[in-house]
């Protein structure tokens, strides 16, 4: 079956706190390559049938009504996958 992967994140114009802890972290541990973090949201829809535009307008409609907080979050990608089933190969 299809997952419809959407992905939410803080506004870029917002303090995202977590990112800054995380950020905080990596320079606690001597990291010095990562300049910025930004923690975001993962959501996956399985769905019944193919992917089609009903099928991804209806997910945005989701998206941007049910898992994201559009005041203070932008849903900034929705991507069709196919399922992976735990420890298949391929």
């Amino acid at each position: 079956m299809p997952t419809i992967v959407v992905e939410v994140m803080p506004k870029a114009e917002l303090l995202d706190p977590q990112g800054k802890a995380v950020a905080g972290a990596l320079e606690r541990i001597g990291t010095t390559a990562v300049r910025d973090v930004r923690v975001g949201k993962r959501f996956e829809l399985t769905v019944d049938g193919p992917v089609d535009a009903a099928v991804l307008e209806d997910v945005r409609r989701i998206a941007e009504t049910v898992l994201a907080n559009t005041v203070i979050e932008d849903v900034v990608a929705i991507t069709a996958e196919e399922s992976i089933v735990p420890g298949e190969t391929h």
